[in-house]
């Protein structure tokens, strides 16, 4: 009886009895493979390369800006200005549709000074829930809170990029610097976002109240509590409409406009940005996905056609080993292990030198590329490609060994 190391043996040498057609047929194999994996995984970077970049601005969240009001809808003439003010927001808090407020008071006028240096940053007013809402690391320190909110005190919390340029190799908690020559106290420092060419690491943010008491927007017709922005985020996760549409009937009502006017809002939501790039991103998935299924069955019908021949030209061996009485057993036996051989091995192969190459990639290019991350190894890829490309394999071999297998050993013998 014939042992499994003896099919095992068989199988051995047969691939090596054509050494120049295996290494192609497995070479195809782990071509298809790789190709496959890297182009689903190049689609999988862009789209957490993306979902990361909306991260750093926050979860969940709805940006509104100030705005003009058209004087009919779809027409932009006669369009009168309004702005968001602290008493918007804190209308807005009161709304069961949203689960957090913050605002934004930006002035990018303002001059700072240090006792080593001076720069020209966007100084933000906020509150101190802002970077609940917002993505806001903390370094040394700490952020501004309640007292510093009530109080309307003069402390500041330096960006990554502001207290390099301020401070350049020094600490700054404790030390103080002046804005437009009055005096604030540093009480924290955000560490690096690196989004926006360093345009987020060159803020500097205060207690909103201070800013409005002390650098208030300017200009005929502007409240004195006028934002530049009111953000916010919704009671129900993931899911903004509700929010968006309170909050428009709250400002239409406060602000004296007919809240269908669409064009009187100004928003970006990340919510609805998200969902808009994941179907684009799923499209790019199902065509990459689509061109490496197309590369992966060029290999497959490579591996059938090889199998193919290879069995009918063994026709003759099959009926010379029934003849010494090899039953249909061991012969079916002999060209799945052989099948299952030349398509298993290769198309680790392929997994694993395409696996190497993208985080080859991951090593040179994470972070340099904002918005993309380098392709990463997708495991249902993997297993998509390696299980086809096996039964492929296999099924091709058996399927003409057995027809072969079945053929009387003489009729068998002379076939050529």
């Amino acid at each position: 009886m014939q042992t499994f190391s003896d099919t095992l043996g068989q199988v051995f040498r047969a691939i090596l009895a054509n050494k120049l057609r295996s290494f192609l047929t497995m070479f195809g194999i782990a071509w298809g493979v790789g190709s496959l994996l890297v182009l689903v995984g190049l689609g999988e970077g862009f789209r957490s390369g993306q979902h990361r970049q909306l991260s750093t601005l926050g979860n969940d969240l709805v940006m509104m800006f100030n705005a003009t009001i058209p004087a009919l809808a779809n027409q932009h003439t006669g369009m009168r200005p309004y702005k968001l003010t602290l008493a918007d927001s804190e209308a807005m808090r009161k709304l069961p549709e949203l689960r957090a407020v913050t605002v934004e008071l930006r002035r990018s006028d303002l001059y700072e000074v240090s006792q080593w240096s001076n720069t020209s940053a966007n100084v933000m007013g906020v509150l101190p829930n802002y970077t609940e809402v917002r993505f806001i690391p903390m370094g040394p320190g700490r952020f501004l809170d309640d007292s510093d909110t009530v109080d309307a005190r003069r402390v500041v919390v330096l960006g990554d990029k502001a207290a390099a340029l301020l401070f350049p190799g020094r600490p700054s908690l404790g030390e103080r610097i002046t804005i437009n020559g009055i005096a604030f106290t540093v009480v924290g420092q955000v560490q690096r976002i690196g989004r926006n060419n360093d345009f987020d690491d060159r803020k500097v943010y205060v207690p909103v109240t201070t800013m409005v008491q002390l650098f208030a927007l300017k200009g005929e017709n502007i409240p004195h509590d006028a934002l530049t922005s009111i953000q916010y985020q919704p009671t129900t996760k993931g899911n903004a409409v509700a929010a968006v549409a309170a909050v428009h009937r709250l400002i239409a009502q406060r602000h004296n406009f007919d809240p269908s006017l669409v064009d009187a809002f100004d928003e970006f939501d990340t919510i609805k940005e998200e969902k808009m790039i994941g179907a684009i991103f799923s499209a790019m998935d199902i065509f990459l996905g689509g061109v490496g299924v197309v590369t992966l069955a060029l290999g497959a019908v490579g591996i059938i056609n090889i199998m193919l021949v290879s069995v009918t030209e063994r026709t003759p061996e099959i009926g010379l080993r029934k003849a010494l009485g090899a039953t249909k057993r061991s012969i079916l036996a002999q060209f799945f292990w052989e099948g299952l051989l030349l398509t298993g091995v290769s198309g680790i192969i392929g997994i694993v030198v395409s696996g190497g190459f993208m985080w080859l990639l991951q090593q040179a290019l994470t972070g340099k590329m904002p918005g993309w991350d380098p392709p990463r190894l997708v495991p249902w890829s993997a297993a998509l490609a390696l299980g086809s490309l096996v039964l492929s394999g296999v099924a091709a071999g058996l399927y003409p060994a057995s027809k072969a297998a079945k053929l009387d050993p003489v009729e068998a013998l002379r076939r050529e």
